[in-house]
Formats: structure tokens, sequence, C-alpha cells
């Protein structure tokens, strides 16, 4: 008999979709079996496929699965124990299975007793870390936590750094794969999860879940869009007008370069998109905007701006090859000119707001530049109606 004690991650969830969760090595056809000849039972009573899980419900599978060893099964049986007898959660095979890469070598990383880019302990939770604590000279392979919670965690992403596995990232180089790495060192039951992506190239602000339910939360409120995010970045020629919105949709189209953008595009598979952004200065031949996102499509920011002529910097895909070549001999340039600098939300009564400055390369290259004008003062974007 197998047994498994539901926690937060897999409340409110299918019984069908928990086992497969559980225990994705398994084939459906396992899963339909053992629920139609009635071996599954939820707190002593025969489970029923579409049955909603709470949390604290005690799952028994009267089958052997291949996947669980026996031994693993008794040690984990033991283990959900504590001294005075009370159940306690045990987390799924899915989520607490350490990541394994699919092919290559694994990169090697610092013994977790000696890797700085780690938290240790969780005496850092609900406040922001200071310099010194998050010591931003880590880069790609360490982690910058800018702030860790309960539920969440705000990771500050180096450009270069992809923010998930796949094609043309080696296996173990992606944000999510350093995070389960940080989630295992931590002992959390859940492996931290990415709501949302940035682009490779980009850097800044994403926001990673520590359990099941907060995921989907912040999955519903990207969805809906309260979660407001905000860019820097620095944009080929003078804008127009100090203030405006790009509203274009955008067309996905793939091939052997890579995936890219069409803007405006008259397809019924074409999304909308809609980009805000304000200048922060102008400088001779360029300026800085700073970019609220309405809609969060892919490549979104970059395609708009190529869109009305003024390529975002550094950009390989959508922007001026010519100047790219430029600004790298110039001002020593050698990445996007993207970051993701501002996150905005409400979280469980609280108005949430996390703000990431430009890293270094990105500020040596502003230094180098002439100012017009004065800087223009801050003003904020309205936020969205909640």
């Amino acid at each position: 008999m197998i047994t498994r004690t539901i926690d937060r991650n897999f409340a409110n969830m299918r019984l069908d979709r928990f086992l497969r969760k559980a225990f994705p090595e398994e084939s459906l056809s396992v899963f339909f079996a053992v629920i139609r000849k009635k071996k599954v039972r939820v707190n002593g009573v025969v489970g029923k496929a579409n049955q909603m899980l709470v949390e604290g419900d005690v799952v028994n599978i009267y089958e052997n699965f291949k996947s669980v060893n026996e031994s693993d099964e008794r040690r984990e049986t033991k283990d959900e124990r504590n001294i005075n007898g009370e159940s306690l959660p045990l987390a799924s095979a899915a989520e607490a299975a350490p990541a394994t890469p699919s092919s290559g070598d694994t990169p090697q990383r610092p013994d977790a007793k000696s890797a700085t880019g780690f938290a240790k302990n969780k005496s850092t939770w609900g406040r922001h870390l200071t310099g010194a604590e998050k010591q931003a000279h880590w880069g790609a392979h360490e982690l910058d936590l800018v702030v860790q919670t309960e539920d969440y965690v705000i990771v500050n992403k180096p450009s270069g750094l992809a923010s998930q596995p796949g094609s043309g990232t080696r296996p173990g180089e992606s944000l999510v794969e350093y995070l389960w790495e940080w989630g295992r060192n931590e002992g959390l039951d859940f492996k931290p999860t990415i709501a949302h992506r940035l682009d490779q190239e980009t850097s800044g602000l994403i926001i990673a879940a520590l359990h099941g339910d907060t995921l989907r939360d912040f999955t519903r409120m990207i969805r809906e869009h309260v979660v407001d995010k905000f860019y820097f970045a620095l944009v080929k020629g003078n804008l127009k007008k100090d203030r405006g919105t790009i509203s274009e949709s955008l067309l996905r189209t793939d091939s052997a370069k890579g995936s890219k953008m069409l803007v405006g595009q008259d397809d019924e598979n074409a999304q909308k998109a809609i980009t805000h952004y304000r200048v922060k200065q102008h400088y001779e031949g360029y300026d800085l905007v700073k970019i609220k996102l309405e809609t969060g499509r892919m490549h979104q920011i970059r395609a708009h701006f190529a869109s009305i002529g003024h390529p975002l910097l550094g950009d390989t895909r959508y922007g001026d090859f010519a100047l790219n070549r430029e600004v790298k001999k110039l001002f020593g340039l050698n990445r996007l000119f993207l970051h993701s600098c501002r996150l905005e939300f409400d979280w469980q009564g609280e108005h949430k707001v996390f703000d990431c400055p430009l890293p270094k390369e990105l500020r040596d290259v502003i230094k180098q530049l002439k100012p017009m004008r004065f800087e223009r003062p801050e003003n904020n974007f309205q936020r969205s109606r909640r």
C-alpha cells in the first residue's frame, strides 16, 4: 500500500490529477485501473476520479507502483509520523525528486556548505536583503534573492541566463534548475517554480512560487493583469513623445533561426499586445525609457519598439545590427539593454513593491552618454484597477 497526505501544494486538486502529478513515471492506464477497481481510498472512503482533495486528506493506494521502491515507501511511511504519531504532509514523488539532466554534463557547482549564492536559513524571510547579503557580483551561476517569504521569492536574473530549460540551454544551466537546487538545500517540499518568464538576454525581477497554491494564485494574477511589471530599456534615437502606448498585435513565427514576433498582422492567431512607456532621459542619439506592460507576450517590448523605428540597443533579433556593433565598440555594451526593474502586486491584503536598479554593466553605458536635458522627475504610471 502507498500512502500520501495531501499538503497545500496539492489541495483543491482532482484525485486523478494528483495521481498524475505524484507519480509521473506511471502511465495513465495505471491510474484509471486503480480508480476503476476501487483501489484508491481518501480518508478511508473509495475515491472518485473527479473528487476534489483538501489539505490534510490521506490517500491510500492499494497497489504497488513500479516507480515507488518498497524500501523508500517504508521509510516515507515511518518519516510521516512525528513523535506524537500525527500525520505530516509528504512531498510527492514529482515535486521532491531531484532534477536530472537529460543529456550532457552537469556543470560543477560549489558545495552546498560553501556556495555563497544560496540562502542557508530562513532568517531573511519577509524583509529585503542588503547589498552585502545579496552579493550582486554572484552572476549567472548563483541566485540573487531580492526578497524571500514563506510563499515566494523574488529573484534578480542576470542577462544570459535562461529562465527555464529548453533547446540551446545546457542541462543544469537555467534559473529554474538553480531554484530547484536552492529549494533542495532549503529543505522545501515543493520545487520552486517561476510564475512568469524573462528572455534569456533580459535581466531583472522574476517571481518564483514556493508552494503549489501560491503558484496557482500568481498564475491567475498574471493572467488577470494584476501584477504590474516595469522595465528600463535604452532605445535607438529620440522618441517624438515623452510618453505613449504601443498597441499592436503580435504573431509568433518559428523557423530554424528561432522564434520571432511579427507586429500588426491581420491573422486569427495574432495576440493583443499593449506596451506603455515614458521617456526617463533623452540622450544624444538614444532614449532611456521606463516601460509598463499591460500584456506579457513573448518579445513584446523588443518587437513593439522595433516596429516604431526605435529598436532596443544590443537586440540581436529585432535591433539595428550595425548600431549594435558600434555601441559595443564605443560603450562596451555586450548584451540587450532591457531590465525588469519593478514588480507591484497585492498579496494577502498588502500592497507589495519590489525594485531592482540597473546592473553595473548597463549603468556604465549610461554614464558614457550625453544627456540632452535634465532627467525628468519621476512620475509613476497609474496602477491597474484591481
